[in-house]
């Protein structure tokens, strides 16, 4: 029975050994140590920064598509008072 168990625990030893230092067992190692006030301030302030990013595109998006409707508007006109032809060769 011993005979099982030492190339077991010696592989268990080895392997555990191993992941902890590892990426992931670093990655753990923080995850299980605490926060860290510096990173979540700069995290923060980076979903704050892209936030406002957005905010800024969803204005311009919306302009855009009010100059879209207006174009649109004036083609459809042009095309009543039959200014334009019908597009097709």
């Amino acid at each position: 029975m011993v005979e099982i168990l030492v190339p077991f625990f010696v592989f268990f030893s080895l392997g555990s050994v191993g992941i902890a230092f590892s990426p992931v067992g670093k990655a753990l190692a923080r995850r299980l140590g605490g926060r860290d006030e510096a990173l979540e301030g700069a995290a923060l302030t980076e979903v704050d920064a892209l936030r406002e990013d957005v905010a800024a595109l969803k204005a311009e998006l919306g302009e855009v598509q009010e100059r879209l409707d207006f174009a649109e508007r004036l083609l459809a006109q042009a095309r009543e008072r039959g200014a334009l032809g019908s597009g097709g060769s």
